[in-house]
This record gives C-alpha cells, structure tokens and sequence, in this order.
C-alpha cells in the first residue's frame, strides 16, 4: 500500500474513533520537564470540569525525544501536543513533513529562565557566563577542559569542586543552557569564537563554544527536575540546572544563582535582563483537533490559565508580554499552522 493510500485510511479510522465515545482516547502529550507542571495544572483543571471527561496523560521525556515523537506521525497511536522548552528546529519540522503530520500549530505559552541554583547551605556562587563556559565547555578555548574547581576558572571563585547537576542531552533546557549562557560566555572568553561562528563549517565553532564535558563536571540527572533539586539538598556546593519554576517551587532550601550580577526571579526573566530568559512553546497537530475529544477545549482552557496572576503563574510560569499572549490566542481560536521560516 502507498504511503499516502495509508495515511488516509489512518485519518479515517482516527475521525472515526472521535465520533464513537467508546473508541474514543484521552489527549496525549510529551515533551519538556520545563513544561510538565503547567500542562500537568491544565490536565487537572481540564478533568475538574466535568462531563467524563478522560485525564490526560502527559509523559515528561525532554524536548528533543518529545518532538522525535510527536514528528513520527498521525493518527492514534502519535501524541497530539508536544511541550517544549525551546523552538522546533528545522529539523525536527522536516521529519514532521517527512512522516506526513500535516499542519503543526506553535504556540508559545510563556516565559521562563534556564535557572542555576544551590542550596541556601551552598557557598554564594556569584558566576558570569565566561565563568560557566569554561567550567563547563569540553574544549573551552580549544583545549581539553581541565578545570576541577571553581577557583581553576576564576581566581575569585572558592576551591571547591565543580559539580554541576543538569538534564540529558535530549533536554530543551540544556539547549537553552548552552545557546544562552555556555556559547555567548565563548564568545567573550574565546578570541578566535566569532571568526569560527562565521565559518562554512561549523564543527570546530560547536567543539569549543557548544560542547558539554562528560569527564563528571557536568552530572546528567535524567528529565526528572525534582532528582536535582533532592541533589542538591544533599551535596551543599553542587549547582543545579532547571527551569525556573522549580526553583521558585523550592524557594524554601535553594537559592538562584546570579549570572553577570542577574538572579534569576520573575521580574528579571520577564524583562529578559537575566541572561537565561527564554520562551516555552506547545506544538500541536492540527488535524488531531478534529478528531481527539476535547482537544480544543483543552487548549483553550490553556489560554484563560497563562495570564499574569493565573494558575499557571502560581505555578511559576511566567507570563508572556500582552502582544504574545493576544498573538498566541489568535494562533489557537483560527488553528493557525507554522511555517518552517525562522526555523533554525
């Protein structure tokens, strides 16, 4: 059978399972940890509204193997939404195309800040993104990273190890780490960095400004947040890695570690003065809307909780800039598809 003689058949069996309540699933989701908390609060609201309607099952796997997924198809057995902690790339929009998804809607459902923290037993780390590019970068400078303490990157720094905890390398929030603090921090301790980000090839510029050490510097703690943050209440001079929201969840044992002079807060992240600020984004399959009860619903329902003192913000979401907001509830009342232009 042809490709797009069984991509019909799948779609007509998919409208036909929405049309009988027996057959009919729950919305499914997967993606960003980042994201978790906030469609995990919608989920809830969602079910608290009565009418039978099914919970939502939102599985919490990182950015990238959320959207690895989500781009694998359409019909039943593909999720409906995928959380993001960045924006898809090219890539990723290629493989949707690929494997016939059809139309993607984006919609960015907030603000939120790549946060370092420690606890409030730690030492008072006070970093700059020089700082933690060459405590962290495999080749920081083109040289195999041999810093083992604080003290080895900057002389002003305690001597005390360098052990930072973080998320996989499938994680939204690792990307945001290294496009917003670990490259710009090469660009300014690297003289030879703009002139490789300029080049034809790019694999020398990603070996010294994009790498992550894997030598234990750097401690991959899954795409569970809370293992970090249970890390760090058991080793004092640690540094964790997560979305902002947890570390305002736990305000009460961490404390957020400033970069450039900047502690990440609401405030800081929602003007963008803190150097870790960064967008969240849902992606949606349109065609799933027609076909996966209560999908649309659930949408909407998402849009009346992201406002500056909704649930969500009680969450720790921060809340996009009105413009955003009013743009992104466009993008959901007339299910307007993306284009692959901006994609990087």
């Amino acid at each position: 059978m042809k490709r797009a003689d069984s991509l019909i058949l799948l779609l007509g069996a998919l409208a036909l399972g929405a049309c009988d309540g027996n057959s009919a699933r729950e919305i499914r989701v997967v993606g960003s940890s980042t994201v978790y908390p906030f469609t995990t609060a919608v989920a809830e609201a969602f079910v608290n509204q009565g009418g039978d309607r099914r919970a939502p099952v939102i599985e919490s796997i990182g950015t990238g193997a959320g959207l690895k997924r989500f781009c694998e198809g359409v019909g039943w057995e593909f999720p409906d939404i995928a959380n993001a902690s960045r924006r898809m790339k090219k890539s990723e929009f290629a493989l949707c195309e690929k494997n016939g998804v059809g139309e993607i809607m984006e919609i960015q459902i907030g603000v939120d800040g790549v946060a370092l923290a420690e606890s409030n037993r730690g030492p008072g780390l006070k970093l700059s993104k020089r700082d933690v590019y060459l405590a962290l970068a495999a080749n920081p400078l083109g040289r195999p990273n041999a810093a083992r303490t604080w003290r080895d990157v900057n002389p002003a720094l305690p001597a005390i190890p360098i052990q930072v905890m973080g998320p996989p390398a499938t994680s939204g929030t690792r990307d945001a780490l290294v496009e917003l603090v670990i490259e710009p921090g090469c660009e300014e301790a690297d003289p030879q960095a703009k002139a490789l980000k300029a080049a034809k090839d790019s694999a020398p510029y990603d070996l010294r400004c994009k790498r992550i050490r894997d030598d234990g510097a750097y401690i991959d703690k899954g795409e569970n947040d809370n293992l970090i943050v249970q890390g760090l209440a058991a080793n004092p001079n640690a540094v964790g890695v997560f979305g902002y929201s947890y570390l305002e969840e736990n305000h009460d044992r961490l404390v957020g570690v400033p970069i450039d002079g900047v502690t990440p807060s609401y405030a800081a992240i929602a003007d963008k003065s803190y150097p870790g600020a960064r967008p969240l984004f849902l992606y949606v399959k349109k065609r799933h809307l027609r076909a996966v009860p209560g999908l649309a619903d659930f949408l909407k329902l998402y849009t009346a909780m992201w406002n500056p003192k909704g649930k969500l913000a009680q969450r720790g979401l921060i809340a996009a800039p009105d413009d955003v907001r009013a743009a992104a509830v466009r993008e959901v009342e007339l299910r307007t598809p993306m284009t692959a232009e901006g994609l990087h």
